[in-house]
């Protein structure tokens, strides 16, 4: 999986101080996308032991309130996998942190994907921006909503 970016301070990418991992791939292609360089799943750069390292370290701050995925999309096909592995290391090494995933998809379509183990909020739906709404928290359009991922 490649990766375009982590940002170690965000917070505009759910609640409190977030550390975004910005992944490549993204089968969408959503007008007005803020994010387009993003669809091709060949660019930026692969995503390595030492990236993880970088992210658990940038995670392991206590003002650091989780980690955000986000791209790109999360949940395409290309990157399912590899965001679950990851998930799933941070959940082990730092449970007390929560993780958010932005995806294209909507919830009823992905809700049973394993990655949703160790997903806390899922920011779901494609971006539309004839519906753009700059005043909704955590998202552009009306359609996308956060969902609280119950597990068990």
């Amino acid at each position: 999986m490649n990766y375009l970016g982590i940002d170690t301070a965000s917070m505009s990418d759910g609640k409190g101080v977030r550390v975004v991992l910005w992944v490549a791939g993204c089968p969408h292609h959503c007008e007005g996308c803020h994010n387009p360089e993003s669809w091709d799943e060949t660019n930026g750069q692969e995503f390595t032991n030492g990236t993880l390292a970088t992210l658990i370290e940038a995670l392991n701050k206590p003002y650091i309130q989780g980690l955000t995925f986000s791209g790109g999309d999360p949940l395409a096909p290309c990157n399912r996998d590899k965001v679950k592995e990851i998930a799933r290391e941070v959940k082990t090494r730092l449970p007390d942190k929560d993780i958010w995933l932005y995806t294209g998809y909507y919830f009823k379509e992905v809700k049973n994907l394993p990655v949703m183990n160790y997903i806390d909020y899922i920011v779901d739906g494609p971006f539309e921006i004839e519906h753009r709404d700059i005043t909704l928290p955590f998202r552009g359009s009306p359609n996308q909503n956060i969902i609280k991922v119950n597990h068990g």
